[in-house]
């Protein structure tokens, strides 16, 4: 039976389009969404190598009715999903003051709000009921930094949301759960490059649900 498509909502040139080649070359269609057209058409093109439908949706996370649409979009093109990876995020130096008040709503709706309206968007649009929602956290969720705070306060909230949706979806054959990355992302470890990173994705997706849990910790 054909695979359900994955949706990976935030696709750079890093971590995201790892994780659309890794669903990819496991036999998913993928629907990545992103605000840059161009890049999304030159990853595209990328990724029919797979020889699977990969195919980029513009969408930005701070606009609610935008990204809604988007996902159906998606959705109705490449068919019922089997898994939402949100991988959106703003990372960027600030402090717990001053600055730029819609800035930081932006940045709180990137980091929250896009995670809670995909979520809510795609769950009922799941294949047969059942599959995996997976978010990407952050470090500065546990150790906050006064240097990164708009990000801090993000990712924390992200992470206290992923775990009330894991408690709330229990038992209905829906993982939802948090990948906790507390290092640089291509930094220079291996257990922190993005092939590697994707790959845990991907592992989750197929987790037996007695090991499910509302966090991936990677230290």
């Amino acid at each position: 039976m054909p695979l359900g498509t994955a949706v990976i909502v935030g696709v750079g040139p890093g971590l995201g389009l790892a994780i659309a080649r890794t669903f990819a070359e496991a036999g998913h269609p993928v629907a990545m969404l992103a605000r840059d057209r161009a890049r999304l058409d030159a990853y595209a093109a990328e990724l029919a190598a797979t020889g699977q439908d990969v195919r980029g949706f513009v969408a930005d996370a701070t606009d609610p009715g935008g990204l809604r649409a988007a996902l159906h979009r998606a959705i109705t093109e490449l068919g019922a999903p089997d898994v939402l990876v949100y991988n959106a995020g703003v990372r960027r130096e600030d402090s717990p003051l001053g600055g730029d008040d819609q800035d930081w709503a932006d940045v709180t709706a990137v980091n929250v709000l896009g995670a809670r309206v995909a979520a809510d968007a795609v769950l009922p649009e799941l294949r047969d009921g059942r599959g995996s929602l997976l978010f990407t956290g952050g470090g500065y969720g546990l150790s906050p930094s006064r240097g990164h705070a708009s990000l801090s306060v993000g990712k924390a909230a992200l992470r206290a949301y992923v775990q009330v949706l894991h408690d709330h979806l229990a038992g209905t054959g829906v993982h939802a759960t948090s990948v906790t990355i507390t290092r640089d992302i291509g930094g220079g470890e291996a257990r922190f490059d993005p092939e590697v990173l994707a790959a845990a994705y991907l592992g989750l997706h197929h987790q037996p649900e007695a090991e499910w849990q509302h966090e991936l910790m990677r230290y």
